[in-house]
């Protein structure tokens, strides 16, 4: 009987034991898996940060009177520019390309954001050599109240938010007619979407109305010269 109490009062202390540790034994584990869930994501952090001050080394520092000037005066800029105020995103479940009652279309306000866009490249005596567009209505009615010269539809810069499967095709294209175009005289304006830009420009989200100014370098590189802002 004494011999049994013991065992008893043994398996008794040890349960109390083990008790008494677990709580202290569980915060290590949840401990060493914090950590080793931050560390990847620390690891995400600094690689997003290292990307982004790298991006911005491609985006020149001169201001927007600098980005006119060379607009007046050289050859093979591009004006790549996301159409005026169209309120919302993307475009309607029934969407057509050829029917602008199916899209998003301008407000009244991006209208005469595009017409006042249209009298600052005037004003600044830009030469411009071609306006091309996207198909979008909301395109086609940017660039045609810029009143910059004929319109022309260039599918190239086709919205893709609904289908990336054409991203990297229409990107590659957008790419080589700006190389092709290195030496034409005064600049190209090209009415386009925010995707658009932000790909071939990798980390640029401009605002309604908003142009990034690009150039082909002499190694084949496409530079970014600068963005001018909406008025």
């Amino acid at each position: 009987m004494r011999l049994m109490r013991r065992y008893i009062i043994f398996g008794l202390g040890a349960v109390a034991l083990l008790l008494l540790l677990k709580p202290l034994y569980n915060s290590k584990i949840q401990e060493k898996q914090i950590s080793t869930v931050k560390q990847p994501q620390q690891y995400l952090e600094n690689n997003k940060e290292s990307s982004a001050s790298a991006s911005i080394t491609n985006v020149s520092a001169n201001s927007e009177a600098q980005i006119w000037s060379r607009l007046r005066q050289g050859r093979g800029y591009v004006v790549i520019m996301r159409h005026a105020l169209a309120p919302g995103i993307g475009d309607p479940p029934d969407f057509k390309l050829n029917d602008c009652s199916t899209q998003r279309n301008l407000s009244d306000e991006g209208r005469k954001q595009a017409i006042r866009i249209g009298k600052a490249f005037k004003s600044q005596k830009i030469p411009v050599y071609r306006v091309l567009s996207s198909q979008w209505c909301r395109c086609l009615e940017t660039a045609k109240l810029l009143n910059l010269g004929k319109v022309e539809p260039f599918p190239t810069i086709n919205s893709f938010f609904n289908n990336y499967k054409t991203q990297s095709q229409q990107t590659a294209q957008l790419r080589q007619f700006i190389l092709n175009n290195r030496n034409t005289p005064g600049a190209i304006v090209m009415v386009t979407h925010e995707i658009n830009i932000t790909t071939v420009t990798s980390d640029i989200y401009p605002k309604s109305g908003d142009s990034v100014v690009l150039r082909a370098s002499d190694r084949n590189k496409i530079e970014v010269v600068g963005q001018i802002k909406a008025i």
